[in-house]
């Protein structure tokens, strides 16, 4: 099934606690880009990226308290476009599998998902990031992906 992404993303930012400050600073360099897109992220992160950059982001619950499942129950359901995660590769989470189910659901719906500060650059300096994009969501009822 083919979806259009509006030229006004939706996007979930989300960070483990070792990242989280290099996120924010790539929210704030990114103030503009972001500033044209609808923004959420989980608890703590969603609230630090508000405070100190001055982008308005819709917080969810904090990522071991079910807001990781809360951002891949909005990918299911077709309201999130991608998802910025910086995840900490050297720390163990005690949640993560609602880690690794949020991947796993990022990529059952073909959404864009970066997990570091270089591949989030990439994004956001796609020519489709600021424009429509048609991505196929796969049909898996129908077996057809």
């Amino acid at each position: 099934m083919e979806k259009v992404m509006d030229a006004a993303k939706r996007i979930a930012l989300i960070a483990h606690d070792q990242m989280k400050a290099s996120l924010v600073a790539w929210c704030k360099k990114n103030h503009e880009a972001l500033s044209h897109h609808i923004l959420c992220g989980t608890g703590t992160t969603a609230k630090l990226i508000a405070e100190e950059s001055g982008l308005p982001v819709r917080g969810y619950l904090s990522g071991p308290l079910g807001g990781d499942q809360q951002i891949g129950a909005k990918v299911a359901e077709g309201e999130i476009d991608m998802i910025i995660f910086l995840s900490d590769p050297l720390t163990a989470q005690p949640h993560d599998p609602d880690v690794k189910a949020l991947l796993r659901i990022a990529q059952v719906y073909n959404i864009p998902i970066a997990n570091n500060l270089a591949t989030a650059d990439f994004i956001i300096s796609s020519p489709m990031f600021s424009s429509c994009y048609t991505y196929t969501r796969p049909d898996y009822v129908r077996g057809r992906s």
